[in-house]
């Protein structure tokens, strides 16, 4: 089974063409279900606060993360947008937060959000800094990250960019570096994230794969068969991953914006 994404009903900075404030797209509005379960979480802890928890982004698919990318490097936006396969956005599990819908310092927001399991994409908690609005649910890919930052692979230039395409491909969406061979680094991204040393994420199988396939009893067993039991393994392991949680949805309030990114169609 795929790491599924559920909706998320959650209010937007954006407004429609007669100017009103509109909730997230549903085509941005969608999340895995930990991801969508902290989100629920989060936007109560909020409101406890006497904040709100308004987002610009959260999921893109791999057209609107190629656009994405096109208007950084077009100089239309200026934060960093890596190309299709690089972005925790395209897996469901980054979203952007309106800082100023917090009502309260960055540094205050970090902690509340370290206790729903959301990372921040930068170092310290400066709103001035590019990204300051980021924040991922990265779930059981900080260990494809944790493998990397050890040293157990080396054909990814960062060890989050490893962890990104593993979020990416857990939920069956095309990963360009590995060409034909979905299936293959679907297998071993699992593989990593069940506790296996398979070498690089790179759709090869080589020796350390089939061993990893051994020492679960799938030595003999056709790729998509592997494929699913190694699936099932994961879903055992982690299942808040793929449980989808009761529907997700936060009361609209008046945040908008008065520019709407390409990416973005408020059509639905």
């Amino acid at each position: 089974m795929k790491t599924p994404l559920v909706n998320v009903d959650i209010p937007s900075i954006y407004k429609n063409a007669q100017g009103a404030p509109v909730p997230l797209p549903k085509r941005l509005a969608q999340a895995t279900p930990d991801m969508a379960n902290a989100i629920g979480m989060l936007a109560k802890d909020l409101q406890a606060h006497g904040g709100r928890l308004v987002l610009s982004d959260l999921f893109r698919s791999y057209e609107m993360q190629l656009q994405s990318h096109l208007d950084y490097v077009k100089g239309k936006k200026t934060a960093f947008s890596p190309p299709p396969g690089g972005s925790f956005h395209e897996a469901g599990r980054a979203m952007d937060v309106s800082l100023s819908d917090l009502h309260m310092s960055l540094s205050n927001f970090w902690d509340i959000a370290k206790n729903r399991g959301f990372v921040p994409i930068i170092d310290t908690p400066n709103a001035s800094l590019s990204e300051a609005w980021h924040f991922e649910c990265r779930g059981s890919h900080q260990l494809v990250i944790d493998y990397y930052r050890a040293k157990k692979g080396n054909n990814f230039a960062k060890p989050y960019t490893a962890g990104a395409a593993s979020a990416i491909l857990a939920i069956g969406v095309h990963v360009d570096m590995f060409g034909d061979a979905q299936k293959e680094a679907q297998l071993q991204a699992l593989l990593i994230r069940c506790g296996h040393d398979i070498g690089n994420l790179d759709g090869a199988i080589g020796p350390s794969t089939r061993a990893a396939l051994t020492a679960l009893g799938l030595a003999d067993a056709g790729l998509d068969d592997a494929l699913a039991q190694v699936e099932a393994l994961a879903q055992t392991k982690f299942p808040s991953e793929f449980s989808a949680p009761a529907p997700t949805s936060v009361a609209l309030d008046n945040g908008f914006a008065t520019h709407i990114p390409d990416h973005v169609v408020l059509n639905g």
